[in-house]
């Protein structure tokens, strides 16, 4: 059975990809450092989409599908904004150009398709650099590629409809998304993943719920959120940002792109049939205006100084400080951005440990997540130095850490410092938390009295359950915090903890609430073999 695309599902789809990169936009916002770190290409792809969709909408609504397709592409193009929006819009085009939408689409259309993008947005570069979302667009065809060969030869044909293809390019767009400070200096010290190819991913994963229903898991940031200073605007590099259609036959293009290469750099040329899109950044603007000139006759000419544009945007970085315990803990939070501050029992964090964690981050902006109780003042003391020196920080009071991983969840690096602190401070503080532990000598608990080797299990710092196995206490721990309005449960496997743990509470949930999604995480930390959360 074969895709079948139609106009009413093309129209709700425009809408999904705007709303997507509407909610991504100040995240990609603030991952921007190349070409130029102007903290827009969010933005410009939310625009360029919105004009997309705009183009569809002023159709009528028995408008059949080829031609919604041809203004939507049209509308990308025309609407296109920055680097990235311009290249965004030639992967469309390109991608519905090969895709026989008046007929079933198979497996084999779907990877053809990606390959026909990655191939046009590589032709439409000037210079072409890896680690952009270049890069991702072609990982997305080689893994669309790949998928469709596998099924080709599989017992599965003839029975998929394209749909496994496109969720295998979307996977590997992800996976290349995460290799892109790998490829590029810049992102590497920068401490980010390139945010023209984080747009395409999300545009990939709206297309993936809109197509096969599936919620992909949220992308987190892999490396620290950029801390972003004046200079990094490279003084050698062009000054000025030149953009506008231009109307010129094909034939006309080539010399194009050859007279302004040499001008300066991020050369992007996309289109055909006589609508050109053409992008470019130079210090001369009069000379790249004429080289339009000779060619055909530009219009909506848009001119962007690099300088005054960065001079109106917010130039503190942020931090994000993290108290953690455990190996597999510690990780989660770097990859979601936080820096880590690993203890443990035996060796606790000192003030003057936390002092300098705060301190040496060289950041204007800075959360602490303590994530234990007794921390609490210690790193409100820290912060309140750091406060005397003009430094902003925030300690939120989150005393377990599964709190602390519900409000890195939260966190946007686009969003103001007061806005971000708000979230936070909320999703911390309605996550319900529980852990199991074992006693290590009789002792008397507000539980009832434990002998040594007793499984124990906590809510919110007080001993609440004495019991004989970890499965059983968490069960008893779940039907105590689980609440009418829980949306996920997540435990965090400890150090020599029993992955068992993971099924029983599993098939605890699907007995007794199965609309409760679950989470599970390796945290490695010591004496807990299990943490809980509801959120």
């Amino acid at each position: 059975m074969a895709l079948a695309l139609n106009a009413t599902a093309f129209r709700a789809w425009t809408h999904l990809c705007v709303e997507a990169l509407a909610g991504a936009r100040a995240e990609i916002d603030a991952l921007n450092v190349f070409p130029v770190p102007d903290n827009d290409t969010g933005t410009n792809a939310y625009l360029t989409f919105a004009a997309g969709a705009e183009a569809v909408d002023e159709l009528a609504p028995d408008t059949a599908l080829p031609e919604l397709i041809r203004a939507y592409t049209d509308g990308l193009l025309m609407g296109a904004k920055g680097n990235s929006g311009v290249i965004l819009s030639q992967l469309v085009r390109a991608c519905f150009g090969d895709l026989p939408v008046g007929s079933g689409i198979g497996p084999a259309d779907v990877a053809q398709s990606f390959a026909a993008a990655a191939d046009a947005a590589y032709d439409s570069v000037g210079v072409p650099v890896e680690g952009t979302i270049l890069s991702v667009a072609r990982a997305a065809a080689v893994g669309a590629a790949a998928a469709a060969a596998a099924y080709e030869g599989s017992a599965e044909r003839g029975r998929d409809d394209g749909r496994s293809v496109f969720n295998a390019a979307s996977d590997a767009a992800r996976e290349a998304l995460a290799r892109t400070p790998q490829q590029m200096e810049k992102l590497a010290a920068a401490g980010v993943v390139d945010a023209g190819g984080r747009a395409l991913v999300v545009v990939l994963d709206a297309t993936g719920q809109s197509l096969t229903g599936r919620r992909p898991e949220p992308v987190l940031a892999k490396l620290p959120v950029p801390i972003l200073a004046g200079d990094d605007l490279d003084p050698d590099g062009p000054s000025y940002e030149v953009m506008y259609l231009l109307d010129a036959a094909d034939d006309q293009i080539p010399g194009l792109r050859a007279a302004l290469g040499p001008l300066g750099d991020s050369l992007v040329v996309v289109g055909g049939d006589r609508l050109w899109n053409v992008h470019v950044h130079v210090d001369d603007v009069g000379a790249a205006i004429e080289v339009g000139l000779a060619a055909g006759r530009p219009y909506r000419i848009a001119v962007t100084h690099f300088a005054d544009q960065m001079a109106r945007r917010p130039r503190a970085g942020r931090v994000v400080v993290a108290a953690t315990t455990g190996a597999g803990l510690a990780e989660l939070c770097r990859e979601a951005g936080a820096v880590a501050l690993e203890f443990t029992r035996d060796e606790p964090l000192s003030a003057s440990q936390m002092a300098a964690a705060i301190s040496e981050t060289g950041a204007d902006e800075i959360i602490v997540l303590p994530n234990n109780q007794r921390y609490l003042r210690q790193f409100e003391a820290a912060a309140q130095a750091a406060r005397n020196n003009g430094i902003r920080v925030a300690v939120i009071p989150t005393q377990a850490q599964v709190q602390g991983l519900a409000a890195l969840a939260v966190h946007d690096p686009g969003l103001g410092f007061d806005e971000v602190v708000v979230a936070m401070s909320s999703a911390a503080a309605h996550t319900q938390h529980g852990a199991v532990t074992i006693a290590t000598e009789p002792g008397m608990t507000m539980a009832g009295p434990c002998e040594t080797g007793d499984t124990l299990g906590v809510i919110a710092g007080d001993f609440a359950v004495v019991g004989s196995d970890v499965a059983g206490v968490a069960g008893e721990i779940l039907e105590r915090i689980l609440s009418p309005a829980a949306e996920m449960v997540t435990i965090v496997l400890g150090e020599g903890g029993d992955a068992a743990v993971e099924q029983q509470v599993q098939e605890y949930l699907r007995e007794h609430r199965p609309d409760v999604d679950l989470v599970v995480y390796e945290g490695g930390q010591e004496n807990y073999p299990l943490f809980l959360a509801v959120e």
